[in-house]
């Protein structure tokens, strides 16, 4: 080699460009890159390696240089390209795959054409996926089934079922895929019943994935007994039917049947896992028994009880079940809280009465950087609705979009209804409900019909009653409604009329019923129903307290009497109230210091809620009452509403 001196600019110059040359061939040696290499081979070879390693622009490069040099791979490296272009979002280089496999004559096999419909159906490109589809040489039970449950994604039912009909006319016997995707487009319990009997035939009806289905789907329709039968059929040997079976009664309020499932389960010798117990936990939530949900929280414990999805059902339920005591206990031992656990929490402390202590959560919530969601503006715009805070749920609704990016919905439009409603801006109300896109539902005008209870506003309250009526004309409860609110400004001739149009129309007002769980039973109230065994003792018993209250300064708020009665009869009716039997029979029979838990079908009337206030008080007793709306802790002469309900 020619000496050269360092003392010369230019040889220095040489000497670099000399060896960055040298080091750029013994790279391109090591790691050609298609557009370097000719060799077919090798260009196949960095193709390959570039689908499987995930590499989508190395990958899409080689297929360049391919589709110029006439060079294909083979249909498992392209299918793995199109998974890539799907992980991706690659819809443009998605279609140069497509229109690659189908080049210069080169015929694509099956296979590959099956995974490239079931790319445009993952896109939501139907009209391709069918194009690819009409123009198939060939197509097997996998062909037929992708474009089913594409259509079935796509709510395309009628598509669907068209699919499936010529699937069995061109002699391609339809398999458990194919089963399980079109059951989801059945419109009706007729083509159900017709689908379960083809899948019967086929001899599916023990396939896991298809009974699950079918299960799932008569329990969408409301038909319990046909999904427990269709789960009775055979003996049940895999965890995912039992979940099934199990889920259904409890997503459809049957929670003592969810519960009577799980029992049958263990019993057969099944584990629970995540799904078994968020459908219990659901079961247990919907009918409010707390102790029954404890007993679940130690399946819970001997599961995971770290698992994100249970805490949070967990959380839900002691919020349902009235007992935040143990829903703050869990909330803070949580390792994860994500958006559902702060929400949780915060709509359960705003029904459970204590709004300053969840909007401090919101607060809470929002130095950790979790966002709040739609369910989260809910609860705070009910915080603040329960404890009269009207500006600042002003500003939480007016500030959604502009500070959090949430479109207030129908939820939000009804909480500050109520809101307005309950301080008394019944125009503000009606004007903010004029303005809800999409209109007004018949909770929110039910909503407004209660404040103008609350309020005394007859005219007002007629208009909102005809709104309601007229999205729901069979509605017992606002023409009960409206009826006390005449019967509270004492127009009795109006409460006639509105209770002639009942009976004309053969509508029957709902009774007030009042449930308490004692040792595992469930012990329900009616007003004026003496069925309770232990009734006369009851009644007895609700006579003394009365008396021993009156003492302390307790007067029957007859404004609660909705019948057209003067003196001293306007107090029976009070005294045969479902709340009052239910908590002095928790009195009767629970241990000294335990806390009286009762459900209600309908809101508790004043003079109930005074009745409760002091006989917590006077017996030194925690009090819980849960109504439609929300719930109310007494305790200590004081209620958690702080008497604004």
């Amino acid at each position: 080699m020619k000496s050269i001196s360092i003392c010369n600019p230019k040889s220095i110059s040489a000497t670099i460009a000399f060896a960055l040359q040298s080091l750029l061939q013994f790279h391109h040696q090591c790691h050609p890159t298609p557009l370097q290499s000719h060799s077919p081979n090798t260009l196949l070879d960095e193709f390959t390696a570039s689908c499987y390693r995930k590499d989508l622009p190395a990958a899409m490069k080689a297929l360049s240089f391919m589709q110029k040099h006439q060079i294909w791979a083979d249909s498992v490296t392209y299918s793995e390209l199109i998974k890539c272009c799907l992980a991706r979002g690659a819809i443009q280089e998605a279609k140069l795959v497509h229109k690659h496999v189908f080049s210069n004559g080169y015929n694509p096999k099956t296979f590959l054409i099956n995974t490239l419909m079931n790319m445009y159906a993952k896109f939501n490109l139907l009209n391709e996926a069918q194009e690819l589809f009409d123009e198939m040489p060939e197509r097997n039970v996998v062909s037929w089934t992708t474009m089913i449950g594409a259509f079935s994604n796509a709510k395309m039912n009628d598509k669907a079922m068209e699919f499936l009909i010529l699937m069995i006319r061109n002699g391609i016997r339809p398999n458990m895929f194919t089963y399980s995707s079109v059951l989801g487009s059945c419109n009706g319990l007729p083509i159900l019943k017709q689908i379960h009997c083809s899948i019967t035939k086929a001899g599916l009806e023990s396939d896991v994935y298809v009974r699950s289905a079918l299960i799932g789907k008569y329990s969408k329709w409301g038909e319990l007994q046909n999904a427990l039968t269709t789960f009775n059929e055979m003996e049940t040997s895999d965890l995912i039917v039992w979940n099934t079976i199990i889920g259904a009664f409890a997503q459809n309020n049957n929670g003592d049947e969810a519960l009577n499932l799980f029992k049958r389960m263990k019993k057969s010798g099944f584990m629970s896992d995540q799904a078994t117990l968020t459908s219990v936990l659901r079961a247990v939530t919907g009918m409010a028994l707390l102790e029954l949900g404890r007993q679940v929280h130690v399946h819970v414990l001997k599961y995971n009880n770290q698992d994100l999805i249970l805490g949070n059902a967990l959380l839900d339920m002691y919020c349902k079940c009235g007992s935040m005591e143990d829903a703050r206990f869990e909330f803070t031992k949580m390792v994860e809280k994500d958006v559902i656990s702060w929400s949780t929490m915060i709509n359960g402390l705003a029904q459970n009465g204590f709004s300053h202590e969840a909007l401090k959560m919101f607060q809470t919530m929002e130095a950790s950087g979790s966002k709040p969601n739609y369910i989260t503006m809910v609860g705070i715009l009910f915080a603040c609705s329960h404890a009269g805070l009207v500006e600042k749920g002003r500003f939480y609704f007016e500030k959604m979009e502009s500070i959090y990016g949430i479109k207030p919905g129908r939820e939000h439009y009804g909480c500050m209804v109520d809101l307005l409603g309950r301080a008394g801006q019944l125009n503000e109300a009606v004007k903010l409900i004029h303005t809800m896109e999409p209109g007004p539902d018949v909770v929110t005008w039910r909503t407004l019909l209660s404040a103008c209870g609350m309020h005394r506003d007859t005219g007002l309250a007629a208009y909102a009653a005809n709104r309601v009526l007229e999205l729901d004309p069979e509605d017992s409860g606002t023409y009960s409604l409206l009826s006390n609110i005449y019967a509270n400004t004492q127009r009795w001739e109006d409460v006639e009329k509105v209770r002639k149009t009942m009976r004309g129309k053969n509508v029957k007002k709902e009774p007030g019923c009042s449930w308490i769980e004692v040792n595992k039973e469930i012990h329900a109230f009616i007003v004026r129903d003496d069925s309770h065994p232990e009734i006369e003792k009851i009644m007895r018993e609700v006579n003394c307290y009365v008396k021993r209250l009156r003492e302390v300064g307790y007067v029957h708020d007859t404004s609660f009497v909705l019948q057209d009665v003067e003196g001293e009869q306007m107090e029976d009716p009070l005294l045969c109230h479902s709340e009052k039997l239910a908590i002095v029979y928790g009195l009767m029979v629970l241990v000294k210091g335990k806390t009286i838990r009762i459900r209600k079908n309908i809101r508790i009337c004043g003079d109930c809620h005074l009745f409760a206030k002091l006989l917590a008080k006077m017996e030194n007793r925690n009090i819980v009452i849960r109504d439609p709306i929300r719930y109310h802790h007494f305790q200590g002469g004081v209620c958690s509403c702080g008497d604004y309900w």
